[in-house]
This record gives structure tokens, sequence and C-alpha cells, in this order.
């Protein structure tokens, strides 16, 4: 294979995260916590589905932005540890690279404690056709979340990916503020596959039933969505047809970077051209192994170790009528 040739991009969201528990409780005011340790990874949901993408055995490349600073270097660095194509990554002047701190308390969600820096200034003009034009999947992660991003030349970016036959994924990072459709709708006909989870799906369609929220996409122009609904598994619109999926069960230290193992289970799939159950099955299996451990990307499966998970684990899909 021919490393040099990427068979996904991916763009968008990318972060020092630094990892802080998991611990019982917050320390009361005034109290020191002592830990064994606080690792930092690179994170951000385009960084983990590249991460994650490469420990399948894809060629993959990756384009956001980060500082010139030492964050910056260091993503930079694992990237390039990791294989994965960082050369038209964006490092910006006065800039600082974006930075996240998880608070992991059990029996609890994560607190994130969170300065967007560099992404704030990711732009559309920043992804090359001609570098479009060489990929078999393009990923986007974390629309919503990408301030310099104007939907209009987004939405002719993806009708050139289509005119190309790349094949598209989205996700998105919805702010508080985000209610309702009319920013998305121009999009949703110009992407290939919709992924949000059941909350951003809320957000977006004002219904909580998932299957509504799937009814409200398709009404939008949507081809094929998946909407992640953490331990109560996934639902599916595709080519007219709506799945459920239920999910693997799995001692969980820390949710962080399922969301993305799960979308880099599904292009994976895009890749190898399964049928939606295999893709969804796939998809699943990568995302509960990333709650094993601390790190949005640290604990994912192999591919072989994916594919053996799957054969000792049945998990329940079925097509909803």
């Amino acid at each position: 294979m021919n490393r040099n040739i990427p068979e996904v991009g991916c763009a968008g969201i990318l972060v020092e995260d630094t990892f802080c528990g998991p611990i019982p409780a917050l320390p009361a005011e005034g109290v020191l916590l002592a830990l064994e340790d606080m690792p930092v990874r690179a994170g951000g949901c385009a960084a983990n589905v590249a991460i994650d993408l490469a420990k399948q055995g894809i060629t993959v490349d990756l384009i956001g932005c980060v500082g010139n600073d030492g964050a910056g270097d260091f993503l930079l660095r694992t990237f390039t540890q990791r294989g994965i194509g960082a050369s038209h990554m964006v490092r910006l002047e006065g800039k600082r690279t974006s930075r996240c701190v998880i608070l992991l308390i059990e029996g609890q969600d994560r607190r994130y404690l969170y300065v967007s820096g560099a992404n704030q200034s990711f732009a559309v003009d920043h992804i090359p056709r001609t570098w479009l034009q060489s990929l078999k999947v393009f990923y986007l992660g974390g629309l919503f979340g990408l301030p310099g991003f104007d939907f209009g030349e987004l939405a002719t970016l993806l009708q050139f990916c289509r005119s190309q036959g790349v094949v598209t994924v989205v996700d998105v990072v919805v702010p508080q503020s985000v209610r309702g459709m009319s920013q998305l709708k121009g999009l949703l006909p110009h992407i290939d596959v919709f992924v949000p989870n059941e909350d951003e799906a809320r957000a977006f369609t004002g219904v909580t039933d998932p299957f509504d929220q799937l009814r409200a996409f398709q009404y939008a122009g949507a081809h094929t969505v998946i909407i992640t609904r953490g331990q109560q598994g996934a639902v599916a619109l595709y080519d007219g047809r709506r799945w459920r999926c239920g999910t693997y069960q799995m001692q969980v230290v820390d949710p962080s970077g399922s969301g993305d193992a799960f979308t880099a289970g599904i292009i994976r799939g895009l890749l190898l051209r399964w049928d939606l159950p295999h893709m969804l099955r796939y998809a699943s299996a990568l995302g509960a192994s990333v709650t094993r451990a601390a790190g949005a990307n640290e604990a994912v499966f192999s591919a072989t170790e994916a594919e053996a998970f799957i054969r000792e684990r049945p998990v329940t899909i079925a097509e909803e009528h």
C-alpha cells in the first residue's frame, strides 16, 4: 500500500487533552488531592477519529489548526508517531493550541475546562480541493464548534466531494445556543453520513424520540443518519429504512471519545462496503472499547481485536417497521 495516498481525510477540532482521575469526588475547598498521574493526550473529534482509523490499519491524513506553541508541537509529534499524515496542518502565529482539562468523577458525568484557541480560526478554505480529490472518505468533526466555518462555503465543498466520488461523514459539537435546523438543513442534502448523538439530535429537531429525530432529519433532506445514544446503543436511517442497534457492556472508566471511535468504525465499514448491520456492530465495538481506560483514544481496539470481540459477543441489531 502506498502510504503517501490517504484513504481518509479528517478535518476539524484538535485539542491537547489533560485527564484528571477517575477520583471519588471533587476535593473540598482548600484541600489538596494527590493523583498518580494526569496524562496528556491528543484529542478533539478530528484527532480521535484519525488516531482510531490509523489503529484499524487505514491510511489517514489530518487537517486542522494549532498554535505555534508547545501544545501544537505535542499534537504534531503525536500524529507523526501514529502514522497520520499531517503535512496540510495549519500552524498559526499568535494563537494558542486548543486545550482541555477533563475531570473524571466516579459515578458522574465528566466536567470540562476548555480553551478553544486555534480551532476558532479553522476555515473551509484551509482544506485543499486537490487533497480532497485523493480521498475515498472525507470526515469533518466538530461542525458548529468551528466558528470560522462559513456554511455556504462548506455546502459547496461537500458538493465538490460528491462530484469527485468522495464519501462525506460529518458530526457536530452543538453549543447550547444552537436550536433548530435553520443552518443545518442547507447542508444535510450534501452530507452522505450524518452522525450526531441524541442530545445534539434533540437540539436540532426539538424532539426526544430517536425515530422521530430520524424522521425530522430525513424530511430535512438527510441521506444516511446514525444517532448514537450512549448506553442505549444507536439508531440509524439508511435508504429509507430504520434500524436499532444495541450496545456492548463494558466496565466504563472514561466514556471520552466513544462517539468518535464509533464514527471511525462507520468509516471503516464504508471503505469495505459493509451492509449497515455489520457497520453498526463494528462501530459499537470500537465505541465500547475506548471506555475501558482514561483517554479518548488510548484503549480503542485494533481491527483484529474488534473482529475477535464481535465474534465472541453478539449485539442486537433489528430493522424497525
